[in-house]
């Protein structure tokens, strides 16, 4: 049986890489590969496929968020998250959203291909530190796990951005990267639904922190 796939990857020369990779194998047929979530779901309409891979750092909308309109459509594929991020609480996240697993970029040529069988198959790929923080949210009551949505490490760069820092000055608070702190600022706008940083910061300190 032949799994068809979807490749979404903003960055050209892995996009590549990925591609002839998977292609070698002949049970794998990569559909398309596009760079963006509205451009996969376009894809998706078109032709219809088994597993989708994910990039989380795409341009317009967050990995995460694409991955939610993604298992959101009907007859939906399972989406397999393919990531350098260096934080377990976006890959969560993303498993949240619906994905069933991840990979990361740097991992050899058969793992990810071992990983893509796995979860077009029905089964899932995460590592014991996800693990970890599944099986916490899956045994946690809601109300110790869901403050308006946001996980522990959210509030605690959204109380950064309501005291005012910047992204740079979160991420040397925290010991994070800069892109990681963005993942998580776009988390949070996402969650408390506004549009910018001023706006969350406002609803933090009016309403959220105490």
């Amino acid at each position: 049986m032949t799994i068809r796939l979807l490749v979404v990857e903003d960055h050209p020369v892995f996009a590549s890489g990925l591609v002839a990779l998977l292609s070698a194998e002949p049970d794998l047929d990569v559909v398309d590969a596009v760079s963006d979530a509205p451009a996969a779901l376009e894809a998706l309409a078109a032709s219809p496929v088994d597993v989708v891979l994910m990039d989380l750092n795409l341009p317009r909308t967050s990995g995460v968020a694409a991955t939610a309109s993604v298992v959101g459509l009907p007859d939906a594929p399972r989406v397999l998250v393919v990531t350098m991020v260096d934080d377990d609480d976006t890959v969560v996240a993303a498993l949240g959203a619906g994905a069933r697993g991840y990979v990361l970029k740097g991992a050899g040529g058969a793992e990810i291909v071992a990983a893509v069988r796995t979860v077009a198959g029905g089964g899932a790929v995460f590592g014991a530190g996800v693990a970890t923080q599944v099986l916490a949210m899956a045994s946690s009551p809601a109300g110790q796990r869901d403050r308006n949505g946001l996980t522990d490490r959210e509030w605690e760069v959204l109380e950064l951005i309501a005291r005012g820092d910047s992204n740079v000055a979160i991420a040397r608070s925290l010991g994070l990267t800069v892109k990681t702190v963005q993942n998580y600022v776009s988390r949070i706008l996402d969650k408390l639904a506004v549009s910018d940083r001023t706006q969350a910061a406002l609803r933090a300190r009016e309403h959220l922190l105490p």
